[in-house]
């Protein structure tokens, strides 16, 4: 547990440092909020899920790349690191200070905003909760007994790690004040889209069950729309 808090506070201490350099100065109450909202959801989604997947939260407290994961997962887990979970900060700090290229979400818009990237961290520590298999490597865990999860959110789509991360950048970019935030999201969101794609392929191929699963659960991120 404290090689994962020590995770988060670095992630903090990461995303802030690009928020505030980016804008140019530290009186950004809307930065720090959105830094206090994550840090606090994360913090107390490590805490239950530490008590449920143990050996899951040790495996999340390492960094996101490891020996028998495939290139292909390495260049696009990377990709939506770099281009949303930094790339959106800094982009939102540089548009709501220096750029101002579109007018400003209205206060109702900016408050949704806050809303939707709450939920999506919430909705990344129920899956978490849920699925003791989802590891940051897109790989088969023979060694953990690998079968498949359809219970919690799993019953309703089959990637609700995944589906967290539109609301995530979404609402990052209307919180912070920068729809030019809200249309650089499309960026990480692609990747993203073909890594769960990847992942798809090597579970259905690979994990006993997974291609009846994909038959019961037909939707992938969004119920009734794909």
């Amino acid at each position: 547990m404290s090689r994962m808090l020590i995770r988060l506070l670095v992630d903090e201490v990461l995303v802030g440092a690009l928020l505030f350099l980016s804008a140019g100065t530290l009186e950004w109450a809307q930065a720090w909020i959105l830094l206090a909202v994550q840090f606090i959801v994360r913090t107390v989604g490590a805490l239950l899920i530490a008590r449920a997947n143990p050996a899951l939260l040790r495996d999340r407290a390492n960094l996101s790349l490891h020996a028998d994961q495939g290139p292909a997962d390495r260049f696009l887990v990377l990709g939506v690191l770099a281009t949303g979970f930094l790339g959106l900060p800094l982009v939102a700090g540089l548009d709501a200070f220096h750029w101002h290229a579109l007018a400003r979400p209205s206060i109702s818009a900016t408050t949704i905003g806050l809303i939707l990237f709450g939920l999506g961290w919430v909705l990344k520590n129920v899956a978490l909760w849920s699925n003791t298999f989802a590891v940051t490597g897109v790989r088969l865990q023979p060694e953990r007994e690998h079968v498949v999860v359809d219970a919690g959110p799993y019953r309703v789509v089959r990637h609700p790690f995944y589906a967290a991360d539109p609301l995530i950048f979404v609402g990052l970019g209307l919180w912070l004040g920068s729809y030019i935030t809200v249309l650089w999201a499309v960026v990480p969101l692609a990747l993203m889209v073909f890594r769960l794609q990847l992942e798809e392929e090597v579970l259905r191929t690979g994990l006993p069950g997974y291609a009846a699963y994909m038959e019961r659960v037909r939707f992938r991120l969004v119920p009734g729309v794909w």
